[in-house]
């Protein structure tokens, strides 16, 4: 990893886009600007309209850059949604060298084999993570340079998206300027963030719940062994309120941010005694401050969390559960459930989570970054935080032939530069 490069992240999202600029070192990610706006021309992950999403995405780089005072013009973008796809593949080939020592050559070709896997033209793939190495039949090998042998194995993870997903947010990027140096995984971009490499080891399963998907990666021995992703999410939950109340989605939205807000507050210790701040001891709710349009001012606190909030989280866990058995590895994640997400800040999650999995459960928040950390050092940041810390590791210098290297001029976003310039001039013509 670099040194002190500077990467920058977007996180394109059902409800928000989230950019962040950040430093990236080989122990911190050193945040010096992010942004976040709603997301508009984005579904269930995916782009539907072009225009409005290039909207948002331009908002969310432009209060991103003002607060860095840097320019961008390469980023980092997650992919996400149902078109994701997984599987896991085996390459194999004969040691290079006359000696038997692996080189990294070697590891590139095995890495090829392994990929070489049958894909209907519809898809690409975006990521090939290697899970362990095998030299002459010896399994477990985490890094085999250097190693003697005469035949090299590995087991890949393979991650693959719809090509037209990948098409469309690459025109998204290209028509406001910025260059996309690699996708991820929003899934894998989240455990980045938020798994200690204590709990990849044991094996654990790392739950991103956004607004319209939710992202499940599950780690054994260190590496990533399954991903998949539920077109199901937490504005399902503002969805029940919505029609359970009788009112809005944006006046159901608000009524699930508070009641999480009110779950968070702490509580205080008086002469043996325990009170809730602002609270009473009785089931009624007061959402006069929030100022619904409905002018709805009193609501049951057990008919919101136990009729209305706690089935749909079963629901969503008992998915969970399915599609964690469907993956052959339920026994072996002892370590057992990370929620992350926007969805992790719902009210009873946790209690939700361990009654329906049976399983130990903490909810995920970025570790290891400094600088402006107020804003996100919160669940719904997971993702783009990952994004910082999968840029900081890329090589992409681009050369010339004759090994002559492009000097990089990132600073000065001379692509996203032209394109104002462009837009601007266009804005005369009839």
């Amino acid at each position: 990893m670099n040194e002190g490069k500077i990467v920058v992240g977007v996180d394109i999202g059902t409800s928000k886009i989230v950019t962040i600029i950040a430093r990236v070192d080989d122990e911190f990610v050193n945040v010096l600007g992010v942004s976040e706006v709603p997301s508009r021309g984005v579904k269930k992950g995916q782009i539907i309209d072009i225009k409005e999403a290039v909207e948002s995405i331009n908002n969310s780089l432009d209060g991103a850059e003002r607060m860095a005072g840097y320019s961008v013009s390469h980023i980092i973008a997650s992919v996400g949604g149902s078109q994701i796809e997984s599987q896991n593949s085996r390459g194999v080939v004969a040691i290079s060298s006359p000696q038997g020592e692996i080189a990294e050559s070697d590891l590139t070709r095995v890495i090829d084999a392994a990929k070489a896997v049958s894909l209907p033209s519809s898809r690409q793939i975006i990521h090939v993570l290697p899970r362990n190495y095998v030299v002459d039949g010896q399994e477990g090998i985490k890094d085999p340079i250097g190693m003697t042998g005469i035949r090299l194995e590995v087991d890949t993870h393979i991650i693959s998206v719809a090509t037209v997903s990948l098409s469309n947010l690459e025109k998204a990027f290209s028509q406001v300027g910025i260059d996309i140096d690699g996708v991820v995984f929003s899934g894998q971009a989240s455990s980045l963030a938020v798994l200690s490499e204590t709990e990849k080891e044991l094996g654990v399963v790392l739950v991103d719940i956004g607004a319209g998907t939710t992202d499940i990666s599950i780690y054994l021995e260190g590496s990533i062994s399954y991903s998949s992703v539920l077109p199901i999410g937490a504005r399902h939950i503002t969805n029940d309120l919505a029609i359970g109340l009788r009112i809005s989605l944006e006046s159901a939205e608000k009524i699930k941010i508070y009641l999480s807000n009110a779950a968070k507050k702490p509580k205080i210790e008086r002469l043996g005694e325990t009170f809730e701040n602002e609270t009473k001891n009785t089931d009624e709710i007061d959402l006069s401050s929030l100022g619904l349009p409905e002018d709805l001012r009193k609501v049951s606190h057990k008919t919101l969390t136990d009729g209305i909030i706690r089935p749909r989280l079963n629901e969503i866990f008992t998915m969970i559960g399915l599609e964690i058995k469907r993956s052959g590895f339920a026994s072996q994640t002892p370590a057992g459930i990370v929620i992350t997400g926007g969805g992790a800040l719902t009210v009873g999650i946790t209690d939700s989570a361990k009654r329906t999995l049976a399983m130990p459960v903490r909810i995920g928040i970025p570790i290891k970054i400094k600088g402006l950390i107020d804003e996100i050092e919160d669940p719904p940041f997971a993702a783009v935080v990952g994004l910082a810390i999968f840029g900081a590791s890329l090589d992409t210098k681009q050369s010339l032939p004759f090994g002559i290297n492009i000097p990089s001029f990132g600073n000065f976003g001379f692509n996203r530069i032209f394109s104002r310039v462009i837009n601007f001039i266009k804005s005369f013509m009839p």
